[in-house]
């Protein structure tokens, strides 16, 4: 799972969570979205769960108005693959900290 938030007012505030199972679907699929108070929500659970979260407000606009369970279009694979790069980055740099703690 993917979440991504924009930095605004908290009454302002959205998150759209993604995950991609590749395999299952084609491309990702947005499982959670909300503004406001259900953004904090949606944030401090991914946050709980080790999943990085990304920050662009324009590309969380934009997801925020699928429907939940539905996979992205097409004209934002190249915008959520920047993402996905980030997220895989992320991972991979905690992992080596842990392996070099060890």
């Amino acid at each position: 799972m993917k979440d991504l938030s924009s930095e605004a007012p908290a009454s302002l505030k959205k998150a759209v969570a993604l995950k991609y199972s590749p395999g299952d679907s084609e491309a990702p699929v947005v499982t959670a979205k909300g503004q406001g108070k259900l953004a904090d929500t949606i944030l401090e659970r991914a946050r709980e769960h080790g999943v990085p979260v990304q920050e662009d407000a324009a590309l969380v606009e934009v997801l925020s108005k699928l429907d939940l369970d539905q996979q992205i279009p097409p004209e934002l694979y190249q915008l959520v693959a920047e993402v996905l790069t980030y997220v895989y980055r992320a991972e991979t740099k905690a992992r080596e900290g842990r392996i070099h703690e060890s």
